[in-house]
């Protein structure tokens, strides 16, 4: 009997697990994340921290110079500023996109999808169209501020021209409102379709007045929308380069210090620490965020009850007048735009012309930087969703190695508190280094041959905009019914064929968005590639900086109405396949 049971017992060695198993497999792509977002995130970031500690010697200095900065009252001025314009940039975006959000999802209005689609115009824009239209209209020359032209004037025999300030705060305040808007509308848009109706039911029924159920239901119901939406607003309007540069003036922001730093004077020391700067406030308002967002999420117990549109006319003529009255100042502000870049000479000859979109005698590269750009945002759609999608999958599907999935995830977070900036400086002492010196040893940088190649744009677009696609490419995931991966498990199906087979088809509209919102953000970026694109590979978005400088400000709204064209085309485009794919998809997957 005991040789018997002896024998029974099964081989150790059938046990093991087959060294190219699919658990093995998936643990070393999800290490593989781990390794490049650390290589794209963290070495870049540690080495703007480290050149914040040294002089512009190389010699060790340690906080001297935060000192230094912090006992200039010129420099120290500029983060109060960026302060100043964040706070009133949120005080202002975000109850106008609260206003138009709670327009779009709990009235009955028509034309919401004309409302919905021109709110969200301003994405396509570079950041510094937002200030050059601003010049067109209440600069010295502009619109408003003439009178348009003297025609009030000639006309009703009164003085009706407008000098609001331009050049300083209050140009810097209305770009950035612009700016900031369409992100606090979108966010406040879903915090408000989520709403439990069965709150408000119970609300009326105890004889709650409209007034007290939106302070005690709806205001609390949309608290962690809000706290988003007031959130990105300020990172957004904080670390923004582009509308200050344009209309700033003499008031200097944090963004503009690092440019004149870099750019300017060749202080790559100084900034550093002024990049250093302007990442604590930004990281601080992200973790209060991902705070708020936890909180929300723990909130959830039951399924909600939709909440049917109001149907009482006055109110919803109130909204339709409201909304009807943002939609005409977006409208008002990209039709001078256009017209601005179609005038002849701005303001002495108003007949329009082609001649400003000949860029041929204007610095910045012309049709060759639109080229690189369009280029350059199709990469990073390519690169960036396969890169978002493929390790949210990772994150997402893989059972067990819960430390690297933790650790992937918070990395693929950490780029959401970057400012565009920040990643181009820190790319700048990462990427052009020839080598460091650890411990005596001369090393030398394995990826120094990125820099200045078209490449390294391309990486920063991605790492910049990484999270969000990220967050997207999660969302669609959690939708999908576990029972594929289980069901292809039990047949021993690979878990690589799922994904091609299943996965990627079922989410395909998803995949869409996430390279359309690439392709579109890589277009219009200034920040993220100021300081890294090449004389060999000009940008049109930094074109439009350059001609600005110049002086060429007619030829920049020219470049700058390219790039939305440019951008409104491939949302349409993908727009309507995406469409097409979320209808088969839902035909593929109905019971």
């Amino acid at each position: 009997m005991t040789r018997h049971a002896v024998l029974s017992v099964p081989d150790q060695s059938d046990w093991r697990e087959p060294f190219f198993s699919e658990r093995r497999i998936r643990t070393l792509l999800l290490l593989g994340v781990v390794l490049w977002l650390g290589l794209a995130v963290v070495l870049p970031l540690g080495q703007l921290l480290a050149k914040s500690l040294y002089d512009g010697n190389d010699a060790f200095v340690g906080l001297a110079n935060f000192r230094a900065y912090f006992a200039n009252p010129a420099l120290s001025r500029s983060l109060a500023n960026s302060l100043r314009v964040a706070l009133a940039t949120t005080a202002l975006a975000v109850p106008l996109g609260f206003a138009f959000a709670y327009g779009l999802t709990r009235t009955a209005m028509p034309g919401k999808g004309f409302f919905r689609g021109l709110a969200m115009a301003p994405l396509f824009a570079p950041t510094l169209l937002y200030g050059i239209t601003l010049i067109y209209l209440f600069g010295r020359k502009g619109l408003v501020t003439t009178g348009f032209f003297g025609f009030f004037s000639r006309v009703l025999g009164v003085d009706a021209g407008c000098d609001i300030g331009l050049y300083g705060p209050v140009g810097i305040v209305i770009s950035e409102t612009i700016f900031t808007f369409p992100q606090a509308m979108l966010i406040l848009s879903i915090a408000l379709r989520t709403t439990d109706a069965r709150l408000y039911e119970a609300a009326r029924s105890l004889g709650a007045s409209p007034a007290r159920i939106f302070f005690t239901v709806t205001l609390p119901g949309v608290k962690y929308g809000l706290l988003s939406a007031v959130f990105v607003c300020f990172i957004l309007s904080f670390t923004d380069f582009g509308a200050p540069k344009v209309v700033g003036g003499p008031y200097n922001v944090l963004a503009t210090d690092i440019y004149k730093h870099v750019i300017g004077q060749q202080n790559f020391a100084m900034g550093a620490t002024v990049g250093v700067v302007l990442l604590f406030p930004t990281l601080l308002a992200f973790f209060l965020d991902r705070l708020a967002q936890r909180r929300q999420a723990s909130l959830i117990v039951a399924r909600a009850v939709p909440l049917p549109p109001c149907q009482t006319i006055w109110v919803n003529r109130l909204y339709f007048v409201f909304c009807s009255c943002i939609a005409f100042l977006l409208i008002t502000f990209l039709a001078t735009a256009l017209f601005a870049s179609l005038v002849r000479v701005w303001p002495y000859d108003l007949s329009l012309s082609l001649r400003h979109f000949r860029f041929g005698d204007m610095g910045g590269g012309g049709y060759a930087a639109l080229g690189n750009s369009m280029a350059m945002a199709v990469l990073s759609a390519v690169i960036g969703t396969a890169a978002t999608f493929g390790s949210a999958y990772l994150v997402e599907k893989t059972q067990g190695a819960s430390a690297l999935r933790q650790t992937a995830y918070f990395l693929a977070m950490v780029p959401l508190a970057l400012p565009g900036l920040v990643i181009g400086l820190a790319y700048i002492f990462f990427f052009n280094a020839p080598g460091w010196r650890l411990a005596g040893v001369d090393l030398p940088n394995p990826v120094h041959w990125l820099y200045g190649t078209m490449g390294i744009l391309v990486l920063a677009n991605v790492v910049h905009f990484y999270s969000v696609c990220f967050l997207t490419a999660t969302t669609a995931l959690k939708q999908l019914d576990k029972e594929f991966e289980a069901v292809s498990e039990s047949m021993a199906v690979p878990f690589y064929k799922t994904f091609w087979r299943v996965t990627v088809p079922v989410c395909l509209p998803a995949v869409l968005e996430i390279a359309q919102f690439l392709f579109v953000n890589a277009m219009a970026t200034v920040s993220a590639v100021i300081f890294l694109y090449s004389a060999d590979i000009p940008l049109a978005s930094v074109a439009v900086a350059n001609m600005d400088d110049a002086g060429d400000t007619a030829p920049a709204a020219a470049m700058s109405v390219c790039i939305v064209a440019v951008s409104i085309l491939a949302r349409l485009l993908s727009g309507a396949l995406a469409a097409r794919l979320s209808r088969r998809s839902q035909r593929w997957l109905a019971p």
